[in-house]
């Protein structure tokens, strides 16, 4: 049966190490700042945890057994590891990562909020890389969030789930997006066409709720007439150009296609309250430098966006 032997505390460790090192009791004793004696029973101690008399004497003084010299090397390197682990983390320094972050988003920010992130990081992180990965109703981002498939998902929910560190990045005023061709599009909209009203709906992203919007119309006991749904934001101009659908979405994402398309913007006649994005990351994250300051950088993002200054 294997004996039990004395366990091999860290002050120890470096008596080993300074031992092997300098090869002497005197030397060791005094680089170390102790007395003779002290050393001396620690070298007894160590001879008895690794069953070796890793120092030997010799015409010159001691010399280090073969298996002392190959514990020099495992000395060496542990206290090196009880170092990196003792010490706190490094400063971010994103002009010289070469990391990958991996960012979750529905496509509705492809063309609104994902391409000035793109922009931020080549600019101040020129060798870091950006992996953005669709979130659905298939995906489970919050169990990617937790294993490190994400670092960060960027949506919005009516209630963010609470077991996530959540941050608010921007708001968004809810709107009604047609084609121009539409009948209503010249005239508006009251919310007894609106319910009437043939809707394009986006699938849902995430599978554990409904829509932001039918979330709200269900509050006030109340249902939309959904005739088509679509996974992709980008098809929904084009969809609406050639039907009599209506789409109902935030002002940035409609302003943005109105720019270039023929589709019309006009007011909710539901009183929705604004479309609120966050940030959302776990617990295993929530101090790494890096995603720290992903974190500072997507909500100043948000912040030029809406014009107001970086936080």
């Amino acid at each position: 049966m294997e004996r039990n032997r004395e366990q091999l505390e860290t002050s120890l460790l470096r008596v080993l190490h300074v031992l092997l090192t300098e090869q002497s009791v005197s030397r060791a004793a005094v680089r170390l700042g102790l007395s003779q004696p002290a050393v001396s029973n620690s070298l007894r101690r160590l001879r008895g945890i690794t069953n070796d008399p890793l120092l030997v004497r010799c015409k010159t003084g001691m010399v280090a057994t073969e298996r002392g010299r190959e514990l020099l090397a495992y000395a060496s390197d542990a206290l090196a590891a009880i170092e990196h682990i003792t010490q706190p983390a490094a400063e971010f320094s994103p002009q010289a990562s070469t990391r990958q972050f991996r960012l979750g988003a529905p496509d509705y920010l492809d063309t609104l909020f994902l391409p000035h992130i793109a922009e931020m990081l080549s600019r101040q992180a020129p060798l870091a890389r950006l992996m953005v990965h669709p979130i659905n109703a298939d995906f489970d981002y919050q169990d990617a969030l937790e294993n490190g498939q994400l670092d960060i998902v960027v949506g919005n929910w009516l209630a963010p789930p609470p077991q996530l560190h959540t941050s608010r990045v921007f708001e968004d005023e809810v709107v009604c997006m047609l084609g121009n061709h539409h009948p209503l599009a010249g005239k508006g909209i009251s919310l007894d066409h609106y319910l009437q009203m043939k809707h394009l709906a986006p699938t849902p992203y995430v599978s554990e709720r409904t829509s932001f919007i039918d979330g709200c119309l269900a509050e006030q006991g109340l249902r939309r007439n959904i005739h088509m749904t679509i996974p992709y934001f980008g098809q929904v101009p084009y969809v609406l150009m050639s039907t009599d659908l209506v789409f109902t979405t935030g002002r940035q994402f409609a302003q943005h296609y109105a720019r270039y398309l023929p589709v019309t913007i006009l007011p909710s006649p539901f009183p929705f309250p604004p479309m609120c994005f966050y940030q959302l990351w776990h617990k295993r994250s929530h101090n790494a430098p890096e995603i720290v300051w992903l974190r500072r950088r997507i909500a100043d993002v948000a912040a030029r966006l809406a014009g107001k200054p970086p936080q």
